[in-house]
C-alpha cells in the first residue's frame, strides 16, 4: 500500500436506511406544512394589508400568516390571479405522492418528479390564461387583474394569434394535458368510467320504473280482489 492511498479521500458512506427514510418523511412533511400555510395565507388575503404590490402603514396585519403571509399572498395573486390556488394543490399532491412512494404504492406510476413539475407548470399557465380570457368578471379581489400578470400577458398573446374561440380551445387542451401529466389522470379511463356510471344510472332508473309499475299493478289487483271478497261476504251475510 502506498503512502498516497493512505491519505486518499474515501467515498462517503451512504446513510443508514432508517435515517434516509426519516429524512424523506421530514421532507414530505415540510411540503404538507407549506401547503397548509400557503392555503391559509391565500384564504386570509386582504387588500388592506401591505404586500408585494403596495405598501400600507398598517400596525395590525389581518392575514393569519403575518406580514410575510400577506406579502406572499399578494405576490401569488398578483402573478397568477385566483389560479394561485394551484400552488396549494401542488404542494398537497407532492405530500401525497411522496408518502405513496415511500410505501411503494407507485409501482405502476413511472412518472418522475420532473414530469409532475412540468405538468403543474402547464396547468398553472393555462389556468391563468383561461381565467384572464374567459373568467375576467369573476369578481374576486386580486391585486392586478383576473389571471394575474402571467395570465393577462399569455391571454393577450393567445387572443392576438388564435382568436377568442381558438385560443380557448388551445388553453383547454393544454390544461387537460397538463392535468394528465400532473396527476397521472387518464382521460380515457375517466370517459369509460363516466359512460359506465351513466349506463348503470340508466339501468337502475329503468329497473326502478318497472318495479314501481309492478308494485302499482299489484296494488290495483289487491284492491280489486278486496272488492270482490267484500261483495261475496255481503251476499253471504244477506242470505237466510
Amino acid at each position: 500500500m502506498s503512502i498516497f492511498s493512505r491519505f486518499s479521500p474515501s467515498k462517503p458512506r451512504p446513510l443508514p436506511e432508517r435515517i434516509s427514510l426519516l429524512l424523506q418523511e421530514a421532507r414530505w412533511l415540510v411540503l404538507g406544512v407549506m401547503s397548509l400555510y400557503v392555503g391559509l395565507v391565500l384564504l386570509g388575503y386582504s387588500q388592506s394589508d401591505p404586500g408585494w404590490s403596495r405598501s400600507a402603514p398598517v400596525e395590525r396585519v389581518v392575514n393569519p400568516g403575518g406580514r410575510f403571509g400577506a406579502w406572499l399572498a399578494d405576490l401569488l395573486f398578483y402573478l397568477f390571479g385566483v389560479s394561485a390556488w394551484w400552488w396549494v394543490v401542488f404542494l398537497g399532491y407532492g405530500l401525497a405522492w411522496g408518502f405513496r412512494r415511500l410505501r411503494n404504492e407507485l409501482r405502476a406510476d413511472r412518472r418522475s418528479f420532473f414530469i409532475i413539475i412540468a405538468g403543474f407548470v402547464v396547468v398553472l399557465v393555462s389556468s391563468s390564461a383561461l381565467e384572464a380570457l374567459r373568467f375576467h368578471s369573476h369578481g374576486a379581489a386580486v391585486p392586478l387583474a383576473p389571471g394575474g400578470l402571467l395570465g393577462v400577458e399569455i391571454g393577450r398573446l393567445v387572443l392576438s394569434y388564435l382568436g377568442f374561440t381558438g385560443g380557448t380551445l388551445l388553453l383547454i387542451a393544454m390544461f387537460a394535458s397538463g392535468l394528465s401529466l400532473f396527476t397521472g389522470l387518464s382521460w380515457l379511463t375517466v370517459v369509460e368510467r363516466l359512460g359506465s356510471g351513466l349506463e348503470a344510472l340508466w339501468m337502475n332508473t329503468v329497473g326502478a320504473w318497472y318495479r314501481w309499475q309492478d308494485k302499482r299493478a299489484g296494488q290495483q289487483v289487491a284492491q280489486q280482489r278486496e272488492v270482490v271478497v267484500e261483495t261475496k261476504r255481503r251476499k253471504v251475510e244477506a242470505e237466510p
